[in-house]
């Protein structure tokens, strides 16, 4: 994030947030995929 200060320590607190944005991108991609499914199956099919 812009806010964050970066000291070079990684504590367990980082890995967690780390580890919920990627689950987070995982998940709105997938629901983006789903409700689009439609265009993702023609742009593969080009």
């Amino acid at each position: 994030m812009a806010t964050e200060e970066r000291t070079g320590e990684r504590t367990p607190l980082d890995d967690v947030m780390e580890d919920i944005r990627r689950e987070i991108v995982l998940r709105v991609a997938k629901a983006d995929r789903d409700e689009h499914r439609e265009i993702y199956d023609a742009l593969e099919n080009e």
